[in-house]
């Protein structure tokens, strides 16, 4: 008997739909976030039992409209994780957060993945998430409640996993 459950790999379609689905979660992540430097960083744990996480810094400005990434494979591997967290058939939780450069304090937003989308997290657990260890040198950030992102119309009725 293996040690770890086999991890089935999804049909093209879901996962083709959870690829549209990452599209128009990312932007709505983007939109409201705003313009300036984010880093956004996912977290998620595999139905075999793996913990994955991944991080990619970017900029966002509104005036033009225009996103840079500090680092275009770490921004591929995190958009890939959230893929397979919105696919749900290989993920059994995950967690997207956002933390923004701003002044005096950085700020967190914290969604979680539910039913094939991003929902806004409870503030009290992202606060537990972010708050630096007494006598560490971690930047202390500001929780904010995420914004309920807009699920754009058409999004798969059949999904019940995620």
């Amino acid at each position: 008997m293996p040690a770890h459950p086999k991890l089935t790999r999804p049909d093209e379609a879901s996962t083709e739909a959870a690829m549209n689905r990452t599209l128009d979660a990312l932007a709505a992540v983007f939109q409201a976030l705003g313009a300036g430097e984010h880093t956004l960083s996912i977290a998620s744990t595999r139905t075999d039992g793996a913990h994955l996480s991944r991080s990619a810094d970017l900029s966002l400005a509104t005036d033009p409209v225009r996103m840079a990434v500090l680092n275009e494979d770490a921004y591929a591997a995190l958009a890939m994780l959230l893929v397979f967290a919105l696919e749900g058939g290989t993920v059994t939780g995950a967690a997207l957060m956002a933390t923004t450069a701003a002044e005096p304090r950085p700020r967190a937003y914290c969604w979680t993945v539910r039913d094939g989308w991003l929902h806004p997290m409870d503030t009290a657990d992202v606060r537990a998430a972010v708050t630096p260890c007494p006598g560490s040198s971690a930047v202390d950030r500001e929780v904010y409640p995420a914004p309920a992102l807009i699920q754009p119309t058409g999004m798969d009725e059949e999904n019940d996993r995620g």
